[in-house]
């Protein structure tokens, strides 16, 4: 892409993800994410109730009457965005892709960790890590992470979802909230007559991760992908692999084999979800996506 369109480009997702996460997910962002450690603020005179393991015994002495310690919780987080960019991304029916809405998605999370002050930081995933941008705070850091998932061309199209869970746990050492932003169709065929997927670790390694860190799934779907219309023969051909098919879209019997793989796999993943105590939420490609992820802040505060 040239510098100039580019440039064009960020500007507008600047703006747009600028205003939403100021005036729209600031507070909820601020109430559902807070810090789980809890720092010194200050000393104060001995209350009636208060816990007396948190009485500061040297101030005490010092008075000649009992005061204690103050805590606060930590406000300032570490936030890791696992960013997809597997060739998937690249579907879309009605005027969206679901790459542009993984940008967007994205770009409002950096700049509401910002505005928080928090560190942000992302990992550009396929069947492997592609780039890994480390967490820093400020605008110019919040430009260059838009800037990537504007233009960044990923060596790969297939996806791995273990790869990103494995190297985020091994690279980020202190408990971070980290948003994992996926189709989460891995190395899937969805075409009818070959619905199977190869086996995978990434229940095991979300577990591992989940243990670690507060992760959030944000699953980006488009309609097309649950229900296929009776429109005649398709040729299709498979985003990630390149592999091109003809599908009788006519026949019942290849609509619900369609819809079954669907079903089968959106129950799957929320299981996983639920069991491994990951909050998640899944938007459409077709739909505005603030009132999901609204939702979403609302459920964790």
């Amino acid at each position: 892409m040239e510098a100039k369109e580019l440039l064009k480009k960020v500007r507008k997702i600047e703006i747009k993800s600028r205003g939403l996460s100021r005036d729209i997910f600031a507070g909820q962002y601020h109430s559902a994410f807070k810090g789980r450690g809890m720092t010194f603020s200050e000393v104060r005179e001995y209350q009636h109730g208060d816990d007396i393991r948190s009485i500061d015994w040297n101030v005490t002495a010092r008075f000649n009457h009992p005061y204690v310690k103050v805590f606060e919780e930590e406000r300032e987080l570490t936030v890791v965005l696992l960013v997809d960019v597997s060739g998937s991304r690249e579907f879309g029916t009605r005027g969206m892709l679901k790459k542009n809405i993984i940008t967007e998605i994205a770009a409002v999370l950096s700049f509401s960790a910002i505005q928080n002050n928090d560190k942000i930081g992302v990992i550009f995933f396929s069947s492997k890590v592609e780039k890994f941008i480390p967490p820093k705070k400020g605008s110019k850091h919040i430009l260059h992470i838009i800037r990537e998932l504007i233009d960044f061309v990923p060596e790969n199209r297939d996806t791995d979802l273990t790869e990103p869970l494995r190297f985020m746990t091994n690279a980020i050492k202190k408990r971070s909230t980290v948003f994992m932003i996926s189709d989460f169709l891995q190395s899937y065929d969805m075409l009818p007559g070959n619905m199977a997927s190869k086996p995978s670790m990434f229940a095991d390694t979300l577990k591992i991760a989940a243990r670690k860190h507060d992760v959030v799934a944000i699953r980006i779907y488009d309609e097309r992908e649950t229900i296929l219309p009776p429109v005649g023969f398709l040729r299709v051909r498979d985003a990630e692999t390149g592999k091109l098919r003809w599908v009788d879209t006519l026949s019942a019997k290849v609509r619900e084999q369609y819809s079954s793989w669907w079903r089968v796999h959106d129950k799957t993943l929320s299981d996983l979800f639920v069991k491994t105590g990951i909050d998640a939420v899944s938007i459409n490609t077709a739909e505005d996506y603030v009132k999901p992820l609204i939702k979403l802040f609302k459920k964790r505060a």
